[in-house]
C-alpha cells in the first residue's frame, strides 16, 4: 500500500489583509525525505510552515497531513506527530537545558503523569546527539544563541515525531554544529524514515544534505523536485535575481553554487 504524502496542498491561498502571500499552491511532499524550502525574503516560506503546523488556516484550497485533512487533527495529535524548531525561542524562566528538552515529551505524557524511563532515555539521547550533555544542568537563560538553538533542536528530537518542521535550523550555529546537525537530521530521514521540512537560506547546505527542494517565488511554487533538478542556474536567476554557477564539488560530492550580483552596470553613487 502506498503511503500518503506527508503534506498535500491543492489550490491553497493565504493573505495578510489585502496582501496575498501564498498563491494557489499545488504540491505534495513525500514522507521519508528531507525537504528544503527555499526562496528570497518575503516569498512566503515561514507562512507555508505556519500552514503546515496548523497555526494559520488556508483561505482557499485543501491542506492534508498524512492523508487526512489537517483541520481534522487535534492539537495533541499534531504535537505527537510533528515537532517544530522555530527561528527564535524566547524564555524568561531559567529552566535547565534538561528540563527544556524534556518538554518535548509532554505531548506523550498522561496528564500530571511523571516521565517514564523511555521518556528520560529519549531526552538523554537527544542531549548527546546535540552535544549538550555537559550543559544539561545549566539554565537556558545563560546560554548563547547558538547553544539555545541546539537545545531546541534536542527538544524536537526528544519529541520523536514522524515529521520535523525546521525554520532556519542552522541560522545561529557555528560551522561545526551546523554540519553535524544537518548530518544528524539526514541520518534520521535515511535510517528511521522521518520526514523533515526545513526553511533554509544556504543553498549549498541544502544541496549537500537535502533530498528534495521547493523554490517559492512571489508566493507561488516556482520549482519543486530533487535538489539536483531544482538548484539550477536558471531557477536561481529567476528567484534571487543573481547570476550563479552550479557545479558538482569533488570534495563534498554535492552541487556547489557560487554567486555574483545580477547587476549589469556599476551603480551611480555620485
Amino acid at each position: 500500500m502506498t503511503e500518503p504524502p506527508a503534506f498535500s496542498l491543492l489550490g491553497v491561498d493565504f493573505s495578510y489583509g489585502p496582501a496575498t502571500v501564498i498563491r494557489d499552491i499545488r504540491m505534495e511532499l513525500a514522507q521519508g525525505s528531507f525537504h528544503a524550502v527555499l526562496g528570497p525574503n518575503g516569498a512566503g516560506k515561514s507562512t507555508l510552515l505556519d500552514l503546515f503546523l496548523g497555526f494559520k488556516k488556508p483561505e482557499k484550497g485543501e491542506l492534508s497531513f498524512l492523508g487526512r485533512p489537517l483541520a481534522a487533527y487535534s492539537r495533541t495529535e499534531l504535537a505527537r506527530l510533528m515537532a517544530l524548531v522555530p527561528q527564535e525561542y524566547a524564555v524568561q524562566f531559567p529552566f535547565t537545558v534538561h528540563e527544556v528538552v524534556l518538554m518535548g515529551r509532554h505531548p506523550h505524557l498522561s496528564r500530571f503523569g511523571p516521565p517514564s524511563g523511555e521518556d528520560l532515555d529519549l531526552v538523554d539521547r537527544a542531549l548527546k546527539a546535540m552535544d549538550l550533555e555537559s550543559m544539561a544542568a545549566k539554565p537556558i537563560t545563560a546560554l548563547s544563541g547558538g547553544e539555545k538553538q541546539r537545545v531546541i533542536l534536542a527538544r524536537a528530537l526528544a519529541q520523536d515525531g514522524r515529521v520535523m518542521i525546521l525554520d532556519e535550523p542552522t541560522a545561529n550555529l557555528d560551522i561545526r554544529h551546523a554540519l553535524s546537525t544537518l548530518a544528524l537530521i539526514r541520518d534520521l530521514v535515511r535510517d528511521q524514515g522521518r520526514t523533515v521540512v526545513a526553511v533554509m537560506h544556504d543553498l549549498n547546505l541544502a544541496a549537500q544534505f537535502c533530498d528534495q527542494a521547493l523554490f517559492l517565488h512571489q508566493g507561488r511554487v516556482h520549482a519543486a523536485g530533487p535538489v539536483s533538478e531544482v538548484l539550477t542556474e536558471a531557477n536561481i536567476g529567476t528567484v534571487f535575481e543573481v547570476e550563479s554557477r552550479v557545479r558538482v564539488d569533488g570534495f563534498t560530492g554535492s552541487q556547489n553554487i557560487t554567486f555574483r550580483s545580477g547587476r549589469t552596470h556599476e551603480p551611480d553613487i555620485n
